[in-house]
């Protein structure tokens, strides 16, 4: 790795720190002061101060033949600030104190028969693992992952854990994207984590964010401003400069961030927070660079996945290699987040229409038939939300595959003003049915943590700022829900917890024990269920090559994928949304897969379906 401390075969390490701006930086090793509490500031003594020497490219070095692991080191500039290294391994006084040195290698794995899953048979559970268990680590998280794949999931997603200032923060104000953040556990508990994943059959995806930097704790502002360009903006301050003059060295240092991950860590692969929020110019962009170094790398002898989240619906990222014989294969990404079909699932479940929903809101069947069918309902379409805005690509030449299918995730859920999830708003009686759409539909499901037992504990957004930064947050949220007309009085809006409050971290921990009562248990019993199914449509959901066809009448829906496997086997998907019975009509001899909600009526094929009923037959034929 290029960035940070690596130590030497033999003894010793060496150390490299980009500082362009700076001329002149020292390499300090410290220790915590006898008696005093772990701290970043006062409670470090300076053992040993080393110049370091640097390049007319910026790159600052030094060879210390006496480091070894376990060794606390931070980098002095020529101004007296103490920064962590930007590339740190781990830094277990939090984001501001010093990093520690760690030997990569320290770790004996024993998965190395592992080589993964493909990505058809994905099963994800959308996971934050400080609010996972009561103790909030990898190593409570690791001793839960038998009851997650004897649900069904099979590839837990973590959401960022790279390292964040305080004790508590859902991950995407990381600072320091290379060190696993301490109040989870070290990089050994991490690795036991993936490691326990593998003997269990589950894939580990990592959510890394390689669109901004967190607003405390990050230093690269101080001596290498060559990584932001103040000229281009995103929702949280400057663009990440990825095709500037000095862009190289920016686009290296989130390259091998991936490939740390997926390298050093065994991940199965990333999830790319929001990249409709990357500014790049480039060919390739960097999200391209990075998929093509994962599959030119590490995916070149086992599975590795790459999953994005973007707003622009940008079907281009999820084109498949025609060379393949399958049309299964990702050129780059594996797959998208699909927020379309939530928002429609939303609409119909809730009947909101506030903010994007308003995209949804005037046909939600037909909505959601697209997305089930074809992946985007977006595909170049004028956007409402977006002032007439087309937003989209086509997609209905995908595979289902390259989409993700959710009803919660810890955005829909957190970002709203109280966190409460889809089961405290939703319409109950239609709950069986999103869930069968999601769950048995061939796009690649999702469940975020504790939405399999429908958990009464909110995800409220929460972090641990100083004093000055978390009024800020505090009161920046407040009043952005001031737009809503529920918040329009400012009493309401101050009834919205504030993030920084301990009490808010702990109101959204998981009770594991709401498992074993009523209503959680019957709605864990029927996501084994579903899942269970699931894994038996698993040889006909992976040969769906492109999209569906869909019908929708005011309530009732109706979806067929075509499965390319030669026996003109169709799948058929009947719901009912609305509020009265309607009727579904079947091939006379369709193999009946799973129903809720529906009785035969009258004549073979003829079935009525109840609010909420759900239908899902196999037919021959194409229609």
């Amino acid at each position: 790795m290029p960035f940070g401390a690596s130590l030497h075969a033999g003894a010793g390490a060496r150390f490299r720190l980009w500082a362009p701006a700076r001329d002149r930086a020292e390499l300090e090793f410290v220790r915590p002061v006898a008696g005093a509490p772990p701290a970043a500031d006062g409670s470090l003594e300076v053992i040993a101060r080393i110049p370091m020497s640097r390049s007319p490219d910026g790159w600052h070095g030094a060879d210390v033949p006496d480091a070894a692991a376990g060794s606390l080191y931070r980098y002095r500039l020529d101004d007296g600030l103490a920064v962590p290294d930007p590339a740190s391994r781990f830094n277990p006084l939090d984001a501001h104190g010093p990093s520690e040195l760690i030997d990569p290698l320290e770790h004996r794995w024993a998965d190395a028969g592992w080589t993964g899953r493909p990505w058809h048979e994905a099963v994800v559970y959308e996971m934050h693992v400080g609010t996972f268990t009561p103790t909030g680590t990898f190593e409570a998280a690791r001793q839960r992952l038998a009851d997650l794949a004897d649900l069904g999931i099979t590839a837990v997603e973590l959401m960022p854990v790279a390292e964040f200032p305080g004790a508590r923060n859902w991950g995407y104000d990381g600072v320091l994207p290379y060190a696993p953040d301490a109040s989870y556990g070290r990089p050994g508990n991490l690795k036991r984590f993936v490691e326990s994943a593998h003997a269990l059959g589950l894939m580990v995806l990592l959510d890394v964010v390689y669109n901004h930097f967190g607003p405390d704790g990050n230093y690269l502002h101080a001596y290498a401003p060559q990584f932001f360009d103040t000229a281009r903006r995103t929702p949280w301050g400057a663009a990440i400069d990825f095709d500037g003059p000095s862009s190289a060295t920016v686009r290296d240092y989130f390259v091998h961030n991936a490939l740390y991950w997926v390298g050093e860590y065994g991940f199965d692969g990333l999830r790319i927070d929001a990249v409709h929020a990357i500014r790049d110019r480039s060919s390739p962009d960097i999200v391209e660079s990075i998929a093509r170094a994962l599959r030119d790398g590490p995916g070149r002898e086992r599975f590795v996945h790459i999953v994005l989240e973007n707003d622009r619906n940008e079907a281009r990222y999820l084109g498949r290699d025609p060379g393949d014989p399958d049309s299964a294969r990702p050129r780059q990404a594996d797959a998208q987040w699909n927020d379309d079909i939530h928002h429609a699932l939303h609409v119909l479940l809730t009947g909101e229409s506030d903010g994007y929903y308003a995209d949804y809101a005037d046909a939600p069947v037909e909505r959601l038939g697209r997305a089930l069918a074809q992946g985007f309902v977006y595909q170049g379409d004028a956007s409402r939300f977006r002032g007439g805005a087309r937003r989209g690509e086509p997609s209905a030449h995908l595979p289902p595959s390259a989409f993700v299918a959710f009803l919660q995730s810890h955005d829909q859920v957190g970002n709203r003003a109280f966190g409460e999830r889809l089961d405290a708003v939703a319409d109950a009686a239609l709950m069986p049915a999103a869930l069968a759409c999601v769950l048995l539909g061939p796009q690649v499901p999702m469940l975020f943590m504790g939405e399999e037992y429908a958990a009464s504990t909110p995800f409220l957004f929460f972090c641990d700022f100083g004093p000055e930064l978390a009024a800020a947050v505090r009161d920046g949220r407040r009043e952005e829900f001031g737009r809503f007309e529920a918040f329009r009085d400012r009493a309401a809006r101050e009834a919205i917890p504030d993030p920084n409050a301990l009490g808010t971290f702990a109101a959204s921990r998981l009770r594991w024990d709401e498992r074993d009562a009523s209503p959680h248990r019957e709605r864990l019993a029927l996501v084994r269920r579903l899942l269970q199914l699931r894994r038996a449509l698993m040889p006909r959901l992976a040969r769906i090559r492109n999209g569906g066809r869909w019908a929708a009448s005011d309530a009732a829906l109706q979806v067929r994928w075509q499965i390319a496997d030669g026996s003109s086997e169709v799948l058929v998907l009947h719901a009912n949304f609305g509020a009265q019975p309607v009727e579904a009509r079947t091939g006379a001899n369709a193999a009946i897969a799973y129903s809720h909600g529906a009785t035969r009526s009258g004549a073979p094929g003829f079935w009525s379906l109840a609010r909420g009923g759900v239908l899902l037959a196999l037919e021959k034929g194409d229609g």
